[in-house]
């Protein structure tokens, strides 16, 4: 059996959501959305935290139903939608997601992965 990669999908999520965070800080929505290459950092980073959800959904579905509290499966969904191009990327989701659900993200993971040890 080979050893868990949770860990890492929780620490490659963590450090995404960081880095989307910082890019925005400091920035009105207004000159979030005037500003194309922060848009695209923080999507980018978006797309990162998806593909970890979808790793971790698929390595451990049950690990993530014990941490119901963590969107595991929007962030997938989100990821999808941005990836496959199923709807233009709705900037002010992308903007409300790095005010409230990121920092939300930022404050969960660290307890989640140190329950681990």
């Amino acid at each position: 059996m080979t050893p868990s990669r949770l860990p890492d999908y929780l620490d490659h999520m963590l450090e995404a959501a960081r880095q989307a965070c910082a890019y925005a800080q400091g920035m009105s929505k207004e000159e979030f959305l005037a500003d194309k290459r922060t848009q695209q950092a923080v999507i980018l980073n978006l797309i990162l935290i998806g593909e970890e959800a979808t790793k971790l959904l698929k390595d451990d579905d049950a690990f993530a139903d014990r941490y119901p509290q963590v969107p595991w499966r929007s962030m997938k969904g989100m990821r999808n939608r941005i990836a496959h191009g199923h709807f233009e990327i709705n900037l002010d989701t992308v903007w409300e997601t790095i005010q409230t659900a990121l920092p939300s993200l930022i404050e969960q993971l660290p307890a989640i992965r140190e329950a681990m040890k």
